[in-house]
Order: C-alpha cells, then sequence, then structure tokens
C-alpha cells in the first residue's frame, strides 16, 4: 500500500464535520446535506494530529515525519501505520486527493 500512496497528496474530505469533544476528534460525514450519525468516526492523539496536518495537502511520508518527530517512535513504523491509518481514511471517504494535484499528475 505503501507504493500506491507514494507521491500522492491528500487532504481532508470536504463532505465531513469534525469536532474536538473530551480530548478526541470526532469526524461525522454528510450524505445528503444531513449528518450520517451511523458512522462517525472518533480519532485519538495521533489520529487527531493528522487529521489536523491534513488542512493542507500533504504526503504520507510528510505525515509519518510529523508523526515519527511527535512522538519520537521510528520513522520506518510511523511511515506503515501512517500508510495503514491514511488508506483507511481513504476508503471511507475522510480523505481525498485534492482536485489540482489530482490534474497536476495527469
Amino acid at each position: 500500500m505503501a507504493e500506491t500512496f507514494a507521491h500522492e497528496k491528500f487532504i481532508r474530505s470536504q463532505s465531513v464535520v469534525a469536532r474536538v469533544v473530551g480530548g478526541e476528534t470526532l469526524i461525522v460525514p454528510i450524505r445528503g446535506k444531513v449528518g450520517d450519525l451511523a458512522s462517525i468516526y472518533s480519532f485519538n492523539a495521533t489520529g487527531t494530529l493528522i487529521w489536523k496536518l491534513l488542512e493542507s495537502p500533504k504526503t504520507v511520508s510528510e505525515l509519518a515525519a510529523s508523526v515519527a518527530q511527535e512522538y519520537e517512535i521510528d520513522p520506518a513504523q510511523a511511515e506503515s501505520d501512517v500508510t495503514s491509518f491514511v488508506g483507511e481514511m481513504k476508503v471511507v471517504g475522510l480523505v481525498e486527493v485534492p482536485a489540482s494535484v489530482a490534474m497536476a499528475g495527469d
């Protein structure tokens, strides 16, 4: 999966609403202009850091470097964990490839 995301940049989906509640980030997808309360996602501190970083387009490598630095963990482990997390977020529609970046790659 790491090869798949090696050069892709990701950004938060515009089809979600996020709020920090009790130290966790809660994310609610918006479908048909209504919050999908059956699909609420909760992020711990690491997920919240990644979510904050995704305010602007970032590669998995950029995200992993920030996680490794913040939590003083092995960069290879951070890369593996972030790759999995971003992959899961992409599957459920929480992140997307920005249109301007996608067009530049064509």
